[in-house]
């Protein structure tokens, strides 16, 4: 038995990259994990691959804008199993681009994805954790975008994600309750829709690859696989940061690991 059989987990934007790499490690170790994204088609995908490990899934389809729809999320979690272990708050966007020519609603939802959702998870999960008395541990996905001299906007909430990780470390250090801030370097996840076509090609070409230019703005499924094979070397894969969440979950409680940082040996564009 996995060391989180009969357990509960939860974790958000959990239908592709690092949110599918945690909840499938999870779910190795034995725990019934409930995947909440807003694409049914992709968290369908997951639970799939879960299956796969022989544990449980259960995909909740949610606008994680709504903090309804956070504290409805744990709510089912605590209904359906009665308990609730590990809080993943990892769904975020990222809509990247001076401030000077930035739109105020995508500042909007970044604020409301990767900030307010994660207070309300993290909250919520304290609560359910304290109800039922485990010894539960709460991991906050940040970036090292929020280390940047000049992050941006995402950067920024990058950086709310640290102060607030922070912050609800020291109110529940007398709990049974611990909670880490895991901050990913660049990492092969979405890389189509997060960065820019330049910058894709500035990707490939670190790994000796070469790609032409975009169809109508969007570079094919095929052409970003090839980007992310040809920069394994300076972009971490999903995998390598669940695996960073899975050493901190599994310590004993009376241990806080308060931060995790999980980036490539090599810097992009340092020299060979």
């Amino acid at each position: 038995m996995g060391a989180f059989a009969g357990k509960t987990a939860v974790v958000t934007g959990a239908s592709s990259g690092i949110g599918r790499a945690v909840a499938l490690r999870l779910a190795e170790a034995g725990a019934h994990v409930f995947v909440a994204g807003r694409r049914p088609e992709a968290l369908a995908s997951t639970v799939q691959a879960v299956a796969g490990t022989g544990a449980a899934a259960t995909a909740v389809a949610a606008n994680l804008r709504d903090p309804g729809a956070v504290q409805g999320l744990v709510d089912q979690a605590m209904t359906e199993t009665g308990r609730l272990d590990v809080m993943v708050n990892n769904a975020a966007v990222s809509f990247r681009g001076p401030l000077a020519d930035g739109d105020p609603e995508a500042w909007r939802e970044m604020l409301e994805v990767n900030v307010l959702a994660l207070a309300v998870g993290s909250q919520a999960a304290v609560r359910a954790m304290r109800a039922c008395g485990a010894e539960g541990h709460i991991v906050n996905i940040s970036s090292s975008a929020s280390r940047l001299p000049a992050p941006g906007f995402y950067g920024a909430t990058k950086t709310a994600v640290n102060a607030i990780t922070a912050s609800l470390r020291q109110e529940v250090e007398n709990d049974t309750i611990r909670v880490v801030t895991v901050i990913p370097g660049p990492t092969a996840t979405n890389l189509g829709r997060h960065n820019q076509p330049d910058r894709l090609r500035h990707l490939a070409a670190s790994g000796g690859e070469e790609i032409g230019p975009p169809a109508e703005g969007l570079f094919a499924p095929e052409a970003l696989d090839r980007v992310a094979t040809a920069a394994s070397q300076v972009l971490a894969h999903p995998d390598d940061v669940a695996r960073a969440v899975m050493f901190a979950i599994t310590q004993p409680i009376e241990l806080s690991i308060s931060e995790i940082t999980v980036q490539p040996a090599r810097r992009l564009g340092a020299s060979s």
